[in-house]
């Protein structure tokens, strides 16, 4: 057990401190930008990310991993907000982590095989987007001075990494360029114009709302909408961690860390969130790897509203912008155009359709639900092209049927086969076919009886263990038993 603590908590020390300090100071503006959009105080927002990270450094299964409030899940409680007020919001943030526990104790996290590359390709591409297009009200037609400080902090972010390797280049970015604006005295936006920073401690309330079934049934779908956007959100960003660190994670301790985490958070004052991907690129390129830059991040973004907030107030716009720009940068994944010309048309497109449905909507459960939903159709029409050749001797005639028979391919081999054909006597081979439902069992029951009006003999040979036990359990014709044959 020590050994395991030393090796998620303190196996990097120097390096997730820092990292956890650039994350702590990146969080701010984006913190505050999702209470805005979630139509709730800036602290709200605040409160939520230093409760999230804290709690998820202890109860997550993706150490390194940032999680905070985020803007998927502000776009869904913001019409709660608007209709009911923020002691609602909160009463639904507390729900949505009962629900995500209980999720995570099914172990929901299974689901995520069912999410094919092309989804998650698309998914991370769309971050990437939305990522960038989000900084773009903050320096686009702005002032000079602002496109030359996000240029500036770009080249600092990716220049420095080649003689300064002990430091983070975004940190050494932030607290040069804040030095040079506030002695400078250059006029730049800074996050103070996002809105205001109180220097206070969240504490603990309970909702000011009425315990009763109609409160229930207010927030519950707000509460469920959000408790998946949450975990698709978390378990998607885990996996591009993974990926990115070459390690594993406990994706089913993640979603209860995830329901533990908004549990507590709504008890403090705090909005619903979740694992935010650019936070967590940037913990992990600045060297973040063990839970401990998790609970940095948090700890320090308090630190910094308590002790520095008369000095972060002024950390100049530009500077975040940059380090941003840098992150979606990081984030696309840029060999996804050669994946497109080398991969089935099929799986190009449900990267697009992805992507374009994330970016459009801004909403990232559509675009990957739409993505999975539309892999599924491109497979069951892949495979539900079935072959039938039929052979006949004048005495005899052989059906051999190739493929999956299931409801999408019943109708092709209903249409193939020559119910006229001279024969008395039918044998309609399944060595090479495999029966998966009802609809095909109707099928060959159908098949059986136009070939019995007929007054054939037929005999079905070749059906595998599966296929005759779901022949023998569904089959409304039970004298037909007795034609079974199956394969050794």
């Amino acid at each position: 057990m020590g050994e395991k603590i030393k090796q998620q908590w303190f196996s990097n020390v120097r390096a997730d401190l820092l990292s956890g300090i650039v994350v702590a100071l990146a969080l701010i503006p984006e913190a505050i930008a999702f209470s805005i959009i979630a139509g709730v105080d800036p602290m709200v927002g605040l409160y939520a990310s230093f409760c999230i990270a804290v709690i998820i450094s202890f109860a997550g299964g993706r150490p390194g991993m940032i999680s905070a409030a985020t803007g998927a899940m502000a776009l869904v409680m913001a019409p709660l907000v608007r209709e009911y007020g923020l002691q609602y919001m909160l009463a639904a943030t507390i729900l949505t982590g009962v629900i995500q526990f209980i999720l995570g104790i099914c172990k929901i996290n299974r689901l995520m095989k069912f999410i094919p590359r092309a989804v998650m390709i698309g998914f991370v591409n769309a971050l990437a987007i939305l990522i960038f297009m989000a900084q773009v009200p903050h320096f686009w037609g702005i002032s000079t001075m602002t496109y030359v400080f996000v240029g500036i902090t770009l080249l600092l972010v990716y220049m420095l990494p080649r003689w300064i390797k002990s430091v983070p280049a975004p940190l050494i970015a932030i607290v040069l360029l804040t030095a040079v604006s506030i002695f400078g005295h250059v006029e730049l936006g800074t996050v103070g114009d996002l809105g205001n920073i109180q220097q206070s401690l969240p504490s603990f309330l309970i909702p000011d709302v009425p315990f009763t079934l109609d409160t229930v049934m207010i927030i519950l779908p707000y509460s469920f909408a959000m408790a998946l956007v949450g975990l698709l959100e978390s378990l998607l960003t885990s996996t591009i961690i993974d990926e990115m660190t070459d390690t594993g994670s406990d994706k089913a301790r993640e979603a209860r860390g995830q329901g533990i985490a908004n549990m507590i958070n709504g008890f403090f004052g705090g909005m619903a969130g979740c694992a935010m991907i650019g936070q967590s690129v940037i913990n992990v390129k600045s060297g973040g790897r063990s839970r401990l830059s998790t609970f940095v991040a948090g700890t320090f973004l308090m630190f910094l509203i308590l002790v520095l907030g008369e000095l972060v107030v002024q950390i100049p716009m530009p500077v975040l912008v940059g380090i941003m720009i840098m992150v979606s940068i990081g984030t696309f994944d840029w060999s996804s155009f050669t994946y497109m010309r080398r991969a089935p048309i099929t799986d190009a497109v449900v990267m697009v359709v992805t992507v374009i449905i994330v970016v459009a909507t801004h909403d990232l459960s559509k675009g990957v639900i739409a993505g999975v939903l539309l892999s599924a159709v491109f497979f069951v029409a892949k495979i539900s092209k079935i072959k039938v050749v039929q052979e006949n001797d004048g005495q005899s005639t052989r059906i051999q049927v190739t493929g999956q028979l299931f409801f999408a391919s019943t109708t092709s081999f209903v249409k193939a086969i020559d119910f006229n054909c001279q024969s008395n006597h039918i044998e309609i081979d399944f060595t090479y076919a495999h029966i998966w439902d009802d609809s095909a069992v109707h099928a060959i029951d159908k098949m059986l009886n136009k070939f019995r009006e007929n007054k054939k003999q037929v005999m079905l040979t070749g059906l595998n263990s599966s296929s005759l036990h779901m022949l023998r359990t569904l089959s409304g014709e039970a004298p037909l038993h007795e034609t079974f044959q199956q394969t050794a």
